[in-house]
């Protein structure tokens, strides 16, 4: 995706079907969201996969 503005209007439109998520152990304030505020989802965990530099990656199949 472009961006988390474009992801927002196309998980809004409904046409994502998987999430991968990428978390670091560091906090930088500011940015943007990764989801958007105004959307429920009901996510599925499909993996996990931790890396020996404290990422952590998570795939989910989103539902409605």
């Amino acid at each position: 995706m472009g961006g988390p503005d474009l992801a927002a209007q196309a998980i809004k439109a409904g046409v994502v079907d998987e999430l991968h998520l990428f978390l670091t152990p560091v906090v930088v304030g500011g940015g943007k969201q990764s989801l958007p505020n105004d959307v429920r989802l009901e996510l599925e965990l499909l993996d996990e996969r931790r890396f020996g530099n404290g990422v952590v990656h998570l795939r989910y199949r989103t539902g409605t």
